[in-house]
């Protein structure tokens, strides 16, 4: 028995109940048998040998989670199963295997994260990416389970816990490991919730016929979402994809109805479809069909924001953005992703001012003119940030939102852009330039910017940050206290693993989420430049998702409790003793 622990004789145990023996382990004889299991309780590590056995179930006195002494299984699936060791008697003597019954672990974390999503179990799924985080398992293939799962357990399709999911596995690079675990769990937790309570997709057979064109499909997919057709749509654009039409072209066949009408579903239609295509480098080429399929039926109920009273009154917004793709469709735009060659400020300060007609009129003459698209986009969602960062706190908390899905709006339209040169694409850059107009009044009076005396001194340490955010109403000392970090030289890689703690920490809701991946993408975007222009629109981005942030905190925090507590019980603390 080379290896095993000796755990006694038959006897004694019989007579004497439940024996604890090296590595955590609990020895029970019951019913003339004898079992060995982890001693921890699996749901909040509460020792079982102080729990009580019968009819074959042990159950924990802490929460009275119910386990089958033989296999570990659980009667109820918050508490997790508990780990079973093998025993063996000779000449009654009991030897214990310390290595449990499960040997391969990996795959067991692997099986138990998709129970957790399924289950909608918070502390499960947050105890399988810790055990498969300190297995070394790539956190790529943590995020592959998730989006496999969101995909085809959801019946409504793409939503927002997707959205947080591929947001989050976007910003690993930014965060400690730490931080890496609580994104992780974030972002598959919000998967689980949102896929809760549906049914299981199933999609549809592409059409028969593969042969068609990919323009007659292209067609084909535009008619279908114009009256709403999503499983004539979803049909048509399986067949695209059997056809062998390549991510590019799905991609543009796909933005492209989403932009034939005006700001679809508040800009969320755009930015869901950025991150499902962001997606796919996460997931095998078994997923592709159930990523894009997926995105198909939100147009069935989707708004269309030509269709309300505030772009059409007191200013016509929708007639003079027809007239603007009629003739920049008649005339071509450039393709360029190189620089602009148009005014950044200018082009700035146009989309930030109180003309719409005139914004219409500058954009257009700068496509007309050869400009770049990606690069008028890049400053459209500058411009965008720029309304988050003047955003008063004196206007409605709920408005915050409003601010926020421009930004993430542009966004999406620029990461397009960038993905793609499809002109139809550009459409999208108008779309946000009417929202960044109808935002205005939420910059009356314009919240200022935080103003830096000379004399700076030493940068702060970025986790007094953190402590700031401990507090209520903390935007205007917070979007300071960054001012100051920044210019008195902090260096804004510990900046943005801090704010991305501020975020993780909290019970943040879906857009928060957005806030700070998207931020984050643009700053990685413009600290590619160098010169003022660019220096002041890597500030713009950091004061806009720390203002975001710091209006949303703080909460009850229960979220990241959760996964504390996986992370304790991983390392064997013992959570019923006092810290």
């Amino acid at each position: 028995m080379n290896g095993w622990i000796q755990a006694g004789t038959v006897e004694k145990l019989r007579e004497q109940g439940p024996k604890l023996v090296k590595g955590g382990i609990v020895v029970f004889y019951h019913e003339d048998e004898v079992h060995a299991l982890d001693n921890r309780c699996p749901h909040l590590g509460f020792p079982l040998h102080m729990g009580s056995l019968c009819n074959g179930i042990l159950t924990c006195h802490w929460h009275h989670a119910r386990f089958d002494v033989c296999s570990g299984g659980t009667l109820d699936p918050w508490a997790d199963d508990v780990p079973v060791h093998d025993i063996t008697v000779h000449d009654g003597e009991i030897w214990v295997n310390p290595n449990c019954r499960n040997g391969n672990q990996v795959q067991l974390y692997k099986d138990r994260l998709l129970s957790g999503l399924e289950q909608n179990i918070g502390l499960v799924i947050a105890k399988a990416i810790v055990g498969l985080m300190e297995a070394g398992v790539p956190e790529k293939e943590i995020v592959a389970i998730g989006i496999k799962f969101g995909v085809k357990q959801r019946r409504q399709g793409w939503g927002s816990g997707l959205t947080t999911l591929t947001a989050m596995a976007n910003v690993l690079p930014k965060l400690d490991k730490q931080g890496r675990i609580l994104a992780l769990y974030q972002g598959l937790l919000h998967t689980a919730r949102d896929s809760a309570g549906s049914g299981t997709r199933f999609l549809l057979d592409p059409l028969p016929n593969t042969s068609v064109s990919e323009e007659r499909l292209m067609e084909w997919y535009r008619d279908c979402i114009e009256v709403r057709d999503t499983r004539g749509a979803e049909r048509v654009l399986l067949t695209a994809v059997q056809a062998g039409m390549d991510e590019m072209r799905l991609f543009s066949m796909m933005s492209m109805a989403a932009t034939d009408h005006f700001y679809i579903n508040g800009g969320h239609t755009l930015d869901f479809h950025n991150k499902a295509f962001e997606s796919l480098k996460y997931v095998g080429d078994e997923q592709f069909n159930d990523v894009l399929a997926s995105l198909v039926p939100m147009f069935g109920s989707a708004s269309r924001s030509e269709e309300l009273h505030s772009w059409q009154s007191p200013v016509n917004l929708v007639q003079p953005l027809m007239e603007a793709f009629e003739e920049l469709s008649n005339t071509g735009v450039s393709s360029g992703v190189g620089d602009s060659c148009t005014d950044d400020e200018e082009l700035l300060q146009a989309l930030l001012g109180d003309d719409p007609l005139r914004t219409v009129h500058v954009l257009k003459e700068a496509l007309l003119g050869g400009a770049s698209p990606v690069r008028i986009a890049q400053i459209a969602a500058l411009a965008a940030a720029e309304r988050v960062v003047r955003f008063h706190t004196q206007n409605d908390f709920g408005d915050w939102i409003a601010v926020l899905h421009t930004f993430t709006h542009a966004h999406a339209v620029h990461e397009g852009l960038i993905r793609s040169a499809d002109p139809w694409l550009v459409r999208g850059i108008f779309h946000t330039a009417a929202t960044i107009y109808l935002d205005r009044f939420l910059n009356i009076p314009a919240a200022p910017r935080p103003a830096v005396s000379d004399a700076v001194g030493e940068a702060p340490q970025p986790a007094e940050l953190l402590e700031l955010l401990d507090k209520q109403q903390q935007v205007a000392p917070a979007a300071a206290w960054v001012t100051r970090y920044l210019r008195s030289g902090g260096e804004p890689e510990p900046l943005f693993n801090v704010l991305g703690h501020a975020l993780l920490r909290e019970d943040a809701e879906f857009h928060s989420f957005q806030m700070y991946e998207a931020a984050v993408a643009e700053y990685d975007r413009w600290a590619s430049e160098s010169g003022p222009f660019a220096e002041k629109a890597c500030e713009t981005l950091i004061l806009a998702v720390t203002r975001y942030l710091a209006a949303h905190a703080p909460t009850s925090r229960e979220t990241p409790h959760t996964a504390k507590i996986a992370w304790r019980l991983h390392r064997g603390e013992k959570l019923f003793e006092e810290e």
